[in-house]
């Protein structure tokens, strides 16, 4: 997802803004809003998997560790 986020990115950056109609340039500004808030919750979702697998291993350990 994020190599599609950075070339959505990528390529509304090289839009000629001055060359836009002002209802275009509105959909450019939410567009760019709308990866903004996109590209935030990937961030979010690598801090949840790095998370998730410090669970899973605290989990695992104290399966073998009760196991003995």
């Amino acid at each position: 997802m994020a190599d599609t986020i950075a070339e959505t990115v990528d390529l509304l950056y090289t839009i000629d803004q001055e060359q836009l109609t002002p209802d275009q340039q509105i959909a450019l500004g939410s567009a760019l809003a709308t990866l903004a808030q996109a590209e935030r919750l990937e961030q979010i979702n690598e801090r949840l998997r790095g998370i998730h697998q410090v669970l899973n291993t605290w989990a695992l350990k104290a399966t073998v560790d009760g196991s003995r």
